[in-house]
């Protein structure tokens, strides 16, 4: 256990199922809720492997446990999450995704404190899930259950809120998941194309290896790990590119930053798998935005709304090797095309950046603290 000490009334506890050092979006949230002077603590769990804390204005504590993954693991999970709010001192708990819901909701009415729901993504139609019907129907009771009873809730772009605020009769608002706002912009020296996120399936990563085939004097960095990590790794070592792929492996958010500025090209080629990639609206976007690196994006509709409006993405309606092939090196030739989303990043830059975003955070909070 991390932890740092404050001293205020109000205490929030935000609970979520991963490492929390590559967390970005709940180490920006976290800080922001320490501002008006809460005692914040984020909560996660801990790996053989995890990396010790980084020091930051709140406290931070990661539960261990036996298992890691499929359903013992989120069983035990919530078991061990329960009893450590039950014995925990707080006034809110934000509980972020469906698997830590039910412990945040049961112990909050026990106690007569507060709940805060944080959908980062369509839980019940993640890939991992839509193709699992039994475990899709389960979550989907969970959320049925407990997302009626939340005193609020938000979610990362404006279709999801509609949907959410729609399905489950509450109603939802927007915090967007954007960086804080950067001063720099990016000034490649190479043809870097860059992926950031999740090794996973359904991220396009298949194909992009496969078209590095086609590219000369251009680079692709995959920055991140996934359970797609051996597979692409084999696919990278069969096609013979391991001089024109790197993997970078997890990154920590100041690291994946210059990583970022280095790059030419942006990639986030979601696959539509299932409604929570179909109305994502991606961190990695806007960290193209403020980097001032062009991006290619799905052409879906939180996307297409951005671009329509500012015009920094080359949206794609349905990829194949030949189609990426060409966009890429669209990019990496017409300057002027490049140009024009490198200059209209500039603009859109001062509107998708966290200062801006924190004040639809602490307006939700506000109402209880």
């Amino acid at each position: 256990m991390d932890t740092l000490k404050h001293k205020h009334s109000n205490t929030i506890l935000c609970t979520v199922t991963n490492d929390l050092t590559y967390d970005r979006r709940m180490i920006r949230i976290c800080t922001s809720l320490v501002k008006p002077g809460y005692r914040v603590q984020l909560i996660g769990r801990v790996y053989v492997h995890s990396k010790p804390l980084s020091v930051q204005p709140f406290e931070q504590t990661r539960l261990k446990c036996w298992f890691n993954k499929g359903k013992w693991f989120y069983v035990e999970y919530n078991v061990r999450l329960f009893f450590y709010l039950l014995f925990k001192q707080y006034d809110l708990v934000c509980a972020v995704d469906l698997d830590t819901i039910l412990p945040g909701l049961l112990v909050s009415r026990l106690k007569g404190k507060k709940i805060v729901y944080d959908a980062h993504e369509y839980f019940t139609e993640t890939p991992e899930v839509v193709r699992r019907p039994r475990v899709q129907w389960i979550w989907e009771q969970v959320a049925r259950f407990a997302i009626p009873q939340v005193d609020a809730a938000y979610t990362v772009g404006e279709e999801l809120a509609a949907i959410f605020t729609k399905r489950y009769h509450k109603k939802f608002q927007v915090v967007r998941n954007v960086p804080f706002r950067q001063q720099e912009i990016a000034k490649p020296e190479r043809n870097i194309i860059l992926y950031q996120g999740a090794l996973n399936e359904g991220r396009g990563l298949e194909l992009v290896i496969a078209v590095m085939q086609h590219l000369e004097n251009a680079e692709l960095w995959l920055a991140g790990e996934g359970d797609l990590s051996t597979v692409l790794r084999k696919q990278v070592a069969d096609l013979q590119l391991t001089d024109k792929i790197i993997f970078l492996g997890y990154l920590l958010p100041n690291e994946l930053h210059t990583v970022t500025l280095q790059a030419k090209i942006g990639l986030n080629l979601l696959e539509n798998r299932g409604l929570s990639y179909y109305y994502s609206l991606a961190n990695k976007a806007f960290d193209y935005i403020q980097a001032c690196v062009p991006s290619i994006q799905m052409d879906f509709p939180e996307y297409r709304k951005i671009n329509e409006q500012y015009a920094v993405f080359r949206l794609v309606k349905k990829w194949s090797v030949k189609v990426l092939t060409q966009i890429i090196l669209e990019l990496l030739t017409d300057k002027v095309v490049y140009n024009s989303l490198k200059d209209n990043c500039l603009t859109a830059r001062t509107v998708f950046a966290w200062e801006e975003e924190e004040k639809n955070l602490l307006s939700i909070y506000k109402q209880f603290l």
